[in-house]
């Protein structure tokens, strides 16, 4: 698997494979990131929280776009000890990432000390993780005001009840094979 644009843009990254395991494809992630760009995502000084990060790649396409910071939470172990042995490669700086290797649920289920700018929910297909990741995330203040959030579940899954959350705008909801991605944007207060 390559990273597609930016400063590691061309460079591989080292996966791993397991139940529920499935990088994006290099279509899948330009599409995301298009879209992300298309609303007006600029790189440079965002937050990045990837949940149920897997290789990673999500957020070190966002990292080598000029994402500031990005948070891998991966239970795994083995995915995510390839996740920092990615990013050592790379050569991201330590203070620009770090690893959770836990579930999610460790990480979301507190109140965020600071918000991030987006965030990833990429889940294993057949589990549903997608609602309680929402709740979670929402719930503790995860997402930015003016954020987003970028799920990619299956095609076939049907939107959860916290999709029509009142906080959440539902900006994109694509189909790509048996991939679904759905993008919210934090409602602003005020």
């Amino acid at each position: 698997m390559r990273i597609i644009a930016g400063e590691y843009g061309g460079r591989s990254l080292k996966t791993t494979e397991g139940p529920g395991y499935r990088p994006a494809t290099s279509k899948v992630r330009q599409a995301i990131f298009s879209m992300l760009e298309a609303r007006g995502l600029y790189w440079p000084d965002i937050r990045v929280l990837d949940l149920f990060a897997g290789s990673g790649a999500l957020t070190f396409e966002a990292l080598s776009r000029g994402a500031e910071e990005g948070w891998f939470v991966e239970m795994n172990k083995k995915a995510a000890a390839l996740i920092s042995e990615n990013a050592v490669k790379l050569g991201v700086a330590p203070h620009r990432y770090r690893v959770f290797a836990e579930d999610m649920k460790n990480v979301v289920s507190k109140r965020a000390a600071e918000p991030f700018d987006l965030i990833f929910i990429d889940p294993p297909y057949g589990f549903n993780f997608l609602t309680p990741a929402l709740k979670a995330v929402l719930r503790f203040g995860w997402l930015a005001e003016g954020g987003f959030i970028c799920a990619e579940v299956e095609s076939k899954l049907p939107l959860p009840p916290e999709a029509e959350h009142p906080d959440l705008e539902l900006i994109a909801n694509r189909a790509y094979g048996q991939t679904r991605i759905l993008l919210w944007t934090a409602k602003e207060n005020g």
